[in-house]
Parts: structure tokens; sequence; C-alpha cells
């Protein structure tokens, strides 16, 4: 049995019940180290099989191999491990390498960035919006763009998955110039960095200022659409109720 199990941002308070439960059920856990520390309650008598950042092929071959040979494997994602997370690699990795193998799969899902950051700022997914990273790493920068563009043109509420590292800067900057051009200057943006954790940041931001602002790979950020406003300090799309 290989189980994809969503941890969820990072607290033990936002991981589910389900995950818990897949964890402790599983003989072995597979995930990139910092994510294994956030669930490190539940490690007690497991073997343990972590690697770096860049490895997720390399962990998911792992987790399909011992699965293959029987062991209970619970592969950790953060978040969703459907939503950016290791899922889909796990399932198109079986078919190419693992075909003639009896591998019984569980997806087990979890509170993804984009709803756990949502909840510290206020309500600003209340209508239509887009998930979009700005990862260039497996897909081409341009693509990313063009996605970007199509949802701002829609008026989509976006929210940016991986915006920004040391050395990744560009498609933060390029993305913030496609916000100046089609969104007015005082467009609310949120910010969320470490959600759950204990340097958790939030900050809310206007378009205008949102390239000079602090990001990371940590960061998820929430940009608004002509529509969404501050209440009381929260950022809110408003769903139309009083219109």
């Amino acid at each position: 049995m290989l189980r994809l199990v969503g941890i969820g941002p990072g607290s033990v308070e936002d991981r589910t019940e389900r995950a818990t439960q897949a964890i402790s059920a599983s003989k072995v856990i597979v995930g990139y180290g910092p994510y294994l520390e956030r669930i490190n309650d539940l490690l007690e008598g497991k073997e343990l099989y972590s690697s770096g950042m860049k490895k997720e092929s390399e962990r998911v071959f792992r987790a399909l191999e011992l699965a293959a040979g029987g062991a209970g494997v619970a592969l950790i994602s953060s978040g969703d491990a459907g939503v950016y997370g290791m899922a889909g690699l796990a399932l198109e990795m079986k078919e190419r390498e693992f075909a003639a193998a009896d591998i019984k799969f569980e997806i087990i899902p979890g509170v993804t960035a984009a709803c756990s950051a949502a909840a510290k700022l206020g309500a600003p997914l209340m209508l239509d919006y887009a998930n979009i990273s700005l990862s260039d790493l497996l897909v081409p920068l341009e693509k990313i763009l063009k996605r970007l563009e199509a949802a701002l043109v829609g008026g989509f509420v976006i929210v940016l998955y991986n915006p920004k590292s040391r050395s990744r800067t560009e498609p933060f900057a390029r993305a913030c110039e496609l916000f100046e051009k089609y969104l007015p200057p005082e467009t609310p943006v949120g910010i969320v960095s470490s959600i759950g954790l204990a340097d958790e940041n939030v900050q809310i931001c206007a378009v205008a200022s949102l390239a000079q602002a602090e990001i990371g790979m940590k960061s998820t950020v929430i940009v608004g659409n002509a529509d969404c406003r501050i209440i009381d300090g929260w950022l809110v799309n408003p769903r139309g109720y009083f219109s």
C-alpha cells in the first residue's frame, strides 16, 4: 500500500485526522526532510527515507519500490498531495517504472496553501480564483505568464504558489508587471509566509508595492481582483449578496 499524504501547511492543528491515521498505519515514511520534521510526533518506530530539494523523483521511486515489495508506505507532501504535491508524480511513475507491480494507492487530502493562507487573510476566495505556480523548473516561464495573463483578463483572484526564491526572481518580477498592467494600483494583495509555523507572517499590501514586498519560497500570495476590498483589516472578495 502506498498512501499519498498531504499534511497541511505545517502545524499539527491543521493536519487532518485522516492524515494522522494514514501515517500511523504506515511502516515506512518517505518525504522531504523539513516535512518529516513537521510530523515528528508520529514517527517513533517508523522506517524513514528522506532527501533534499529537487529530489522528488528519487523519493517517489523509493516509495514505489518499497510499496511494490509489500511495505506499507506513506509518501508525504506539504499541503495537499494532489496540489503541486507528490500524487501526480507517483501515479505517472507507477505507469512508467512499475507497470507490472501490484501497488494499491490511497490519496489522503490535506489543507492546501490557498485555503490556509486565505483563512489568515479573511475571505479572498469567495468567488472564482486561479492557482498558479511561478516555479519555472518544470514549466516554461512563457507558459506560466500566458496562464497568468489569461487569469487576469478573466478577472480571477490569483493564488501564487512558489512565488520567489533567492536564485529565481524573474518569474515574480514578470508577474508583478502583469499585475500592474491589468489591475488598479490600489488592488489589495495578501501575503502569508510560513503558514502555521513559529515564524508565520501575514501582511496585506497593494499591487503597486507588491514588487518590493518581502516574499520567499515559504510565501503564498493572494492577489485580489478589482472587486476585492479591505473590511476591518480583512481581505474580502464580495460574493454579491449586497450588490
